[in-house]
């Protein structure tokens, strides 16, 4: 029986065990989460609605507790914490508002019947495998519109979130969620198997790594069963020559340190036109080697404790190989002494396709920063990856940034900002990064019955 552990990484600590699921567990869940369907997806669209609204409310009114957990749970510096709590509550809040008239039937053309419509329905059970750099946020933008929709949940969150996944459930079950209907499992990779592949479930989304993907995946299509995989990004962010470089470079390095850079949609790879590179490279590295790192729960740090030791010991290890490999360490890039799982913030130049640094991940706070010579070369180098989850182009020429935004490959084009994501707005990528969308009215189209009702004329 697989246990659930939550190790503060500031300290190293360990705070709480979780026992797993017991050899019945599985059964029983699946049972329970069946059973539960009929009668949630019976339930009046704005009776749903309204228990959504009770819980964006719990999210408002617990905020700050709620920061404090994941603070301590994961390690985001706490304003970022408080900020996610209210971010998920948000998108509970948006489908309240929005969630029943996504519902409503489509009257299309009858096209030579007496009647054409297009119903929204239920699909069932949904098992949803979410990571632990966002523990409140993506757990919301699954769980909102298929709660919405009348789909039932299964929620298997990260070993190290099994704190703040209790607590998501026990706010749930507070606004009026059925117990059945939204069930949290601290269940093991064997377990969540099990249950992807049992008739009952009727579809599977998954927030991780490319090789946690590629896993449901496979599981998921021998069993014939719809799957919404969100995985990892290396986001290019091109900065064109009319850009104010050191403003830009300010902004870049906020962003990239942000949850201490293990956002799958973090600007990860910046390219800079080559007569500007120096410029920019003493900026951000000033910027990443002033930043404060320490305690996540101290309101004047701005970068906290990686996830765990194992996590920093990681990213350490893709500098050290870049330096290695032949390219140039500016800035940081050790682990910090002490206690907890701190590494200095890094920067890295002269990253080439030979060297593993340019088509992994760093999932970490890393900027990886190149230099072009052109606008054809920026972008040939921002699709050159496996990844496609986002992108930004940076120009106060608005016109000329959304045609060079245009050419990248990628679900999320920006342009002068990066990243953002809202409860109606668009979230998924393309190629190595997954497929599917969630949020707006495109998360509450994934797990459910399009059906047509056509009545023919007399």
């Amino acid at each position: 029986m697989a246990t659930y552990t939550t190790t503060n990484p500031t300290t190293g600590t360990t705070e709480r065990e979780f026992p797993g699921l017991d050899a019945e567990g599985v059964e029983r869940v699946l049972d329970q989460s069946a059973t539960a369907f009929p009668g949630w997806k019976d339930t009046p669209a704005e009776q749903r609605a309204s228990i959504l609204s009770k819980a964006a409310d719990i999210y408002d009114s617990r905020k700050d507790e709620l920061g404090r957990l994941i603070a301590s749970e994961m390690g985001k510096p706490l304003q970022e914490a408080v900020d996610e709590a209210e971010l998920a509550g948000a998108i509970f809040r948006w489908y309240s508002e929005h969630g029943p008239d996504l519902l409503e039937r489509e009257e299309l053309d009858p096209q030579g019947a007496a009647e054409s419509v297009v119903q929204t329905r239920p699909i069932g059970s949904l098992v949803g495998v979410m990571p632990w750099n966002y523990p409140y946020y993506q757990a919301a933008r699954f769980a909102a519109p298929n709660l919405m929709a009348g789909n039932t949940i299964i929620l298997k969150h990260a070993e190290i979130c099994a704190w703040s996944s209790e607590v998501m459930a026990e706010i749930l079950h507070t606004a009026g969620v059925p117990e059945e209907a939204y069930i949290n499992v601290f269940a093991s990779k064997e377990q969540i198997a099990d249950m992807i592949a049992d008739p009952r479930v009727r579809g599977i989304s998954l927030t991780g790594s490319e090789r946690a993907g590629s896993s449901v995946a496979e599981t998921a299509g021998r069993n014939l069963k719809k799957v919404v995989l969100e995985l990892g990004g290396s986001d290019p962010l091109i900065v064109l020559d009319d850009a104010d470089i050191d403003q830009v470079a300010r902004t870049v390095a906020k962003a990239r340190l942000s949850n201490t850079g293990q956002a799958c949609n973090s600007p990860k790879r910046i390219i800079v036109p080559n007569r500007h590179v120096d410029s920019f490279v003493s900026t951000i590295s000033a910027a990443f080697s002033q930043a404060s790192v320490g305690d996540p729960t101290d309101p004047e740090v701005q970068v906290g404790p990686l996830s765990s030791v194992t996590a920093r010991d990681n990213v350490v290890a893709q500098v050290q190989d870049a330096v290695e490999q032949g390219a140039t360490l500016h800035t940081g890039g050790r682990s910090s002494d002490g206690p907890g799982a701190f590494m200095e913030p890094a920067v890295l130049t002269g990253v080439t396709p030979k060297m593993d640094a340019y088509s992994e991940e760093i999932f970490g706070p890393v900027a990886v920063v190149y230099g072009v010579d052109s606008v054809d070369e920026a972008v040939e180098l921002a699709n050159d990856v496996g990844f496609g989850l986002s992108g930004s182009v940076w120009s106060p020429d608005l016109d000329r940034a959304q045609q060079v935004a245009d050419r990248l490959d990628v679900g999320m084009a920006y342009i002068n900002e990066h990243g953002t994501t809202l409860p109606g707005l668009p979230f998924g990528g393309v190629k190595r990064s997954g497929f599917g969308r969630e949020l707006g009215r495109w998360g509450m189209g994934e797990f459910v019955n399009t059906r047509l009702r056509r009545t023919a004329k007399d």
